[in-house]
C-alpha cells in the first residue's frame, strides 16, 4: 500500500479539485477556489510528513526517477515538461485579456406600473409599505436574518456586492453601498426588483443579464418588506420619496 503513497496523494488532490471546479454551481470564484486548493495541498503534506515511512514511501518513485539509469528516458521527458507548464502558467496569467465589447445596459430601469406579486396586483408607482410592516427593531432583524440566509452569497456579509459567489456573475451583484445604487431608489422600485428578480425586469432593460432569482418564489411579502427595510438600514441608506408622497 505504501508504493502507492504518491499517486494515492496526486488522485485525492485531481477528485477534490474536480468535485469543486465541476460539482459546485454556481462555480466557485477563483480566488477562494486557490484558497480551497492552497489548504488541500498543505493538509496532504502534513498527513505525509508526519509518519517518516509513509514521507519515505512518497519520496520512493521520485528518488528513483532521479537516479535508476534505466528511467533516463522518463526523466528526461519530466524536466522538459516541468519549465514548459511553469511557462504555460506564467503567460496563461500574464497573457492579454481580450474582452467580449462592452454592451450598454440601463442601470435602473424603468419598472412597470404594476406587475403581480403572488397572484395580486402590486403597484409600483403609488405602494406603500403595508401596516405591521414598519421600519422598527423586530421587522429589521427579520430581514437581516433574511437576508444572510438568501442574499449574503452574492451582495456580500458587508452589502458591498463581494459575496462569495459575486465574481460568477455578470454583470457584478449589486453593492448597495455605493451611493448609485439603492439610495437613488424608492423602496417600492427595490421591493419590486427583490421580488421578481432578473426574470421580471422589462425588454428595455435588455442585455440586462440579472442572476437574482424570483423571490417572491422563495418569500413571503413580508420578509420582502422586511429584508428590503434590512438593506437601506444596513447599508446607511434612506429611501428616496417620489413628489407624489
Amino acid at each position: 500500500m505504501r508504493r502507492l503513497t504518491l499517486p494515492l496523494s496526486i488522485l485525492i488532490w485531481v477528485a477534490v479539485w474536480a468535485a469543486l471546479r465541476l460539482g459546485v454551481q454556481p462555480p466557485i470564484p477563483g480566488s477562494v477556489m486557490n484558497l480551497y486548493l492552497s489548504i488541500l495541498t498543505i493538509s496532504i503534506a502534513v498527513f505525509l510528513v508526519a509518519d517518516q515511512d509513509r514521507f519515505d514511501a512518497f519520496l520512493a518513485p521520485l528518488v528513483s526517477l532521479l537516479r535508476e539509469p534505466g528511467l533516463a528516458i522518463p526523466r528526461i521527458g519530466v524536466l522538459v515538461a516541468i519549465p514548459l507548464l511553469l511557462g504555460w502558467f506564467t503567460y496563461s496569467g500574464v497573457r492579454p485579456q481580450f474582452d467580449p465589447p462592452f454592451e450598454a445596459r440601463t442601470i435602473h430601469p424603468e419598472p412597470p406600473a404594476s406587475f403581480k406579486l403572488h397572484g395580486k396586483a402590486f403597484d409600483v408607482l403609488k405602494g406603500r409599505r403595508p401596516a405591521g410592516m414598519e421600519v422598527n427593531e423586530a421587522n429589521l432583524a427579520a430581514g437581516k436574518a433574511v437576508y444572510y440566509r438568501n442574499c449574503m452569497y452574492c451582495h456580500g456579509d458587508d452589502l458591498d456586492g463581494k459575496g462569495h459567489f459575486a465574481n460568477a456573475f455578470n454583470p457584478l451583484p449589486a453593492n448597495f453601498r455605493d451611493g448609485g445604487t439603492i439610495s437613488q431608489l424608492e423602496e417600492t422600485y427595490v421591493y419590486w426588483r427583490v421580488a421578481t428578480g432578473g426574470p421580471g425586469l422589462p425588454q428595455g432593460a435588455t442585455p440586462w443579464n440579472s442572476s437574482m432569482p424570483v423571490w417572491q418564489d422563495f418569500l413571503s411579502d413580508e420578509e420582502i418588506w422586511q429584508v428590503v427595510a434590512y438593506i437601506y438600514d444596513a447599508s446607511g441608506s434612506t429611501p428616496r420619496v417620489s413628489e407624489e408622497h
